[in-house]
């Protein structure tokens, strides 16, 4: 598990190669400005998707970020 610092530098890493220092600026300050609740959006955002949708986005996650072994197997 990541430090709450090890998680913000990497979501700002994410941000800054997705959209680029300006563009990652301006989504913070949309995220704050909105009182953003992102367990609203997820829901809505995979209440909204068919599972054929579903299934083809975990096949090619699973395909381009294939697991590693690194989390305990229970």
């Amino acid at each position: 598990m990541y430090s709450e610092a090890e998680i913000t530098a990497l979501g700002m890493d994410c941000l800054a190669e997705k959209l680029g220092v300006v563009n990652m600026e301006y989504f913070i300050k949309v995220i704050k400005r909105e009182n953003f609740d992102y367990t609203k959006w997820q829901r809505d955002y995979f209440d909204a998707k068919e599972e054929e949708e579903m299934r083809e986005e975990i096949k090619d996650f699973c395909k381009n970020h294939p697991y590693k072994g690194n989390g305990k197997v229970l």
